[in-house]
């Protein structure tokens, strides 16, 4: 289902890599994901982290889907789920953006 990971629609790009043995052999690998821009996150929620919340359990009960807790992370800036939603980060409000393709 399109849509579902974060790297969806990435190019695949092969490069040579050395073998071990003096020659080379070709690993393919997806191209790297540049981060979206902050500005063109339209919000459709705002929510206040709670101690004992789950980046999954929130993008379920927004999204409807705990597959799609890496939108909320895009949609905050943030690489790590951990460091967006957990005990360390109890009170802050974090932007859950309209879901876009």
């Amino acid at each position: 289902m399109p849509g579902r990971s974060r790297y969806d629609h990435l190019p695949v790009e092969t490069a040579l890599v050395a073998d071990g043995s003096g020659g080379t052999r070709e690993v393919r690998h997806l191209a790297p994901r540049a981060p979206g821009e902050l500005d063109a996150v339209q919000p459709m929620a705002r929510h206040r982290v709670a101690e004992d919340d789950r980046v999954d359990l929130v993008a379920q009960r927004y999204l409807g889907d705990p597959q799609a807790w890496w939108r909320i992370c895009d949609d905050n800036a943030a690489l790590d789920p951990d460091a967006l939603i957990g005990p360390d980060n109890e009170g802050r409000v974090i932007v859950i953006g309209v879901p876009r393709a």
